[in-house]
């Protein structure tokens, strides 16, 4: 991998645009531009300390108005870890996940505080669960880039809010807390790849939002299926195969049907109202 930014980033992006001289060697900005996701593990699973440490490192990430609500529960259980990766085996890789690690949003914690205090909770509505997801989110990325500078392989498990429900029961989650996501974590059996990214033009802005066009995708779907083509085709059954299968066809084909239909209603059974 080049140690130079811009050449980190011209991989990613094919309009990339010049990296000012003073950050063309910060190690960490290279590692970040130059990440991909690991779903191929050496056995091994990641030592608890080290998950710990990483752990306290993700929670010293920024959270919204210093409420920090977002809990990580490491997976160390052997038999609680095949129960929850159970819950995404559609996806083969995960059986071979050697540590797993889940990023909770907890709004709990904030209502037990108002208890305390005597307060009421005044704010009952949707900003509350968003506030918190996004808190848990901020973690998950953190976490991510801490394990990879440490040399371990990382992969996001998001499917796992497929079945919400069983991995909240699986995990002990009361009331107004909640799995956000998963994350697959050990040390790589093979170098990530970068994936390349939509134009910067259709999503860095600058002062006004602008509308991806339909020119840019074209542009991008003929770039990553040159080099990076999808080895297999979502729900042929019922579309059928294409001669050429690009990032969009792939991205209408999964959206094109219901996921997580309950998802709303398992979030309102944690406690949260949603208007």
């Amino acid at each position: 991998m080049s140690d130079h930014l811009s050449a980190l980033l011209a991989a990613r992006f094919s309009d990339a645009r010049q990296v000012p001289s003073d950050l063309e060697r910060v190690s960490s900005l290279q590692a970040i531009a130059g990440r991909g996701s690991c779903r191929s593990f050496e056995p091994d699973p990641v030592p608890l300390e080290t998950l710990r440490t990483l752990g306290a490192i993700a929670l010293a990430s920024p959270s919204k108005s210093d409420l920090q609500q977002r809990d990580i529960v490491i997976v160390d259980d052997a038999e609680q870890k095949s129960r929850l990766l159970a819950l995404v085996s559609d996806q083969a890789w995960t059986a071979q996940v050697p540590s797993l690690v889940v990023f909770c949003a907890n709004n709990r914690r904030q209502r037990h505080l108002h208890e305390m205090q005597g307060l009421d909770f005044a704010n009952d509505h949707l900003d509350a669960f968003f506030n918190a997801s996004v808190d848990a989110g901020i973690a998950l990325a953190s976490f991510v880039i801490a394990a990879e500078a440490a040399g371990l392989g990382c992969c996001p498990i998001s499917t796992i809010r497929n079945r919400a429900a069983e991995a909240s029961d699986i995990l002990g989650l009361p009331d107004h807390v909640f799995p956000v996501a998963a994350l697959a974590i050990g040390r790589p059996a093979a170098a990530p790849r970068i994936s390349p990214r939509l134009p910067l033009r259709a999503t860095l802005h600058l002062d006004r939002f602008s509308e991806t066009t339909t020119a840019d995708i074209a542009a991008y779907d003929a770039e990553r299926a040159a080099v990076q083509p999808y080895a297999n085709q979502r729900r042929t059954d019922l579309y059928g195969t294409s001669d050429s299968y690009t990032w969009s066809m792939d991205k209408a084909r999964q959206y094109s049907l219901p996921e997580r239909k309950g998802f709303a209603q398992f979030i309102r059974g944690k406690g949260f109202r949603l208007d």
